[in-house]
């Protein structure tokens, strides 16, 4: 929503959720830049700000409809954040009345689309597996990592590291997320899931995301838990994940991988710098 009349100390922006993974999305279209590191780190202050999980910035693009910059509520960059996408296609569709949008992205341009009784999908590109694409610091058998656990390590444009577990909700998320994000074999850190096979293509999960903690939800990391299930052959190419938000269906397709679910405009503000 550009307001070309606001004065530069003043933000205006949406508050977004997808199942409780809740977003400030500024758009930039038309605008001169106002969004940086730091004014992330001050708008994501959920006491003296404004409070997201990540900060999704709206700017022209040549190669699509729009361009998404995403940043953590720390203030570091996210080349992906797949509900703050889907979040964003549903406004630029409802916006334009189109019903499908294209978003570029750090990872990459990702086509969305209304999927019907007010979902919405996007497609997340295609996973990355090899060490080196994560990155990890030195080669190792991505399928299962030299940590305790044996976990898989997955790119879906950020990093994720994801541990099956006998019940992730178990797990003391809080205590072992961070020192997973930050394991030296991360050199750009990692989010970290515990994900257990409920029965027949279910998967429970739990998140903790790099530079933000524990969250409700995450697309990527979703995506991320269903590729790295049918890696190890615990699932088929469709599958349904439950998160401690909601349900997120991921299919696996040749031509990505797509991820369906609701999305949420809760209100709109102005931010005094």
């Amino acid at each position: 929503m550009p307001v070309m009349n606001m004065r530069a100390t003043h933000i205006p922006f949406m508050k977004m959720h997808g199942l409780g993974n809740d977003f400030v999305v500024v758009d930039e279209r038309g605008l001169a830049p106002m969004v940086d590191e730091q004014t992330a780190v001050r708008l994501g202050d959920r006491h003296r700000g404004v409070g997201f999980d990540q900060l999704a910035v709206m700017r022209d693009s040549a190669e699509a409809d729009l361009h998404l910059t995403f940043f953590n509520a720390d203030g570091s960059r996210a080349a992906a954040c797949g509900n703050a996408t889907r979040c964003v296609a549903r406004y630029v569709m409802d916006e334009t009345g189109q019903g499908s949008v294209t978003i570029a992205t750090d990872h990459g341009v990702l086509p969305a689309r209304d999927a019907g009784d007010g979902l919405t999908s996007v497609n997340m590109g295609h996973a990355a597996v090899r060490w080196d694409e994560i990155p990890l610091a030195h080669e190792v058998d991505t399928l299962h990592l030299p940590i305790k656990g044996g976990p898989v390590v997955t790119s879906m444009g950020n990093p994720h590291c994801t541990f099956f577990v006998e019940d992730c909700e178990a797990v003391d998320l809080a205590a072992r997320g961070p020192a997973i994000e930050h394991h030296p074999l991360f050199p750009e850190r990692t989010n970290v899931q515990f994900a257990h096979v409920e029965g027949n293509n279910r998967i429970r999960m739990r998140v903790w995301e790099r530079g933000v903690g524990v969250t409700l939800a995450s697309g990527s990391s979703s995506c991320a838990v269903a590729h790295a299930a049918h890696r190890r052959g615990l699932v088929a190419r469709e599958v349904r994940v439950r998160l401690d938000g909601g349900v997120l269906d991921i299919r696996l397709a040749d031509d990505g991988i797509w991820m369906t679910g609701p999305t949420a405009h809760v209100f709109d503000g102005v931010w005094r710098v």
